[in-house]
């Protein structure tokens, strides 16, 4: 099962190179550049996974009465929903990411400092929570409505489809939706732009290159008040 995770990894980012070796370039970034944009939005999205993809069978849960047995345990819901049915076929998608992202630096190749090295690692495990993060919000819709799911999944796995490439090949209203309301452009764009040194085609300020950490503290924030929320709202199965 790790091996058909990884083929289909391969099998996405080949779908991501093809585009690029028609184009040649997208938005004035080079299939280098590219590469590390792909391989930062799959590498966080797919860490997001493996630490929290189980919250998005939150509603399963709450239709067979599991959720009811979990709230009388002495341990979080939310770290058991987290950690049932862990596999390890998840890293299946981490570990082609990082190297698709090593080869893209290599390829780049940006000037690296030693604080410039430990911002951009900085930058990624903020990535990486503002992406559980989303993937949390999204499974609390299930408290309300149980079916949500798919329009959650819309929010996660479209987001990561979204953030493979440049965003400047969107239009600005795409662009600001996911800077401004669901901050997706943290996990790749605004990390790339940083690393490789490059002005933000798009228009926006130069310095939301480092908002990651905040933005990251932010969604948290916000996923933590929607998980309490849909608790409190949350009345049992009643089986």
């Amino acid at each position: 099962m790790t091996t058909g995770v990884v083929l289909s990894v391969v099998a996405e980012f080949g779908a991501v190179l093809v585009v690029f070796w028609r184009a040649g370039e997208l938005a004035g970034f080079s299939m280098a550049e590219g590469m590390v944009v792909y391989g930062l939005a799959a590498a966080a999205f797919g860490t997001a996974d493996l630490l929290m993809g189980n919250v998005e069978r939150l509603g399963e849960r709450i239709r067979s009465g599991e959720l009811d047995t979990m709230l009388v345990r002495p341990v979080s819901p939310l770290v058991q929903m987290a950690t049932d049915d862990f596999s390890p076929r998840r890293l299946g998608k981490i570990l082609p990411a990082l190297g698709i992202l090593a080869a893209g630096l290599w390829w780049a190749a940006p000037e690296w400092t030693a604080g410039k090295a430990l911002v951009f690692a900085v930058l990624m495990v903020s990535g990486v929570v503002i992406c559980a993060s989303v993937w949390l919000v999204g499974a609390c819709l299930q408290f309300f409505v149980a079916d949500a799911r798919e329009a959650a999944n819309s929010v996660t796995y479209g987001g990561q489809a979204l953030t493979e490439y440049p965003l400047a090949v969107y239009g600005q209203g795409i662009v600001r939706a996911v800077t401004f309301t669901v901050p997706l452009a943290f996990v790749s764009w605004q990390p790339v732009l940083y690393v490789l040194d490059r002005p933000d085609p798009t228009g926006l300020p130069d310095a939301l290159r480092f908002a990651g950490p905040a933005v990251a503290v932010l969604a948290a924030a916000v996923a933590a008040l929607a998980w309490r929320t849909g608790l409190r709202h949350y009345r049992s199965t009643g089986s």
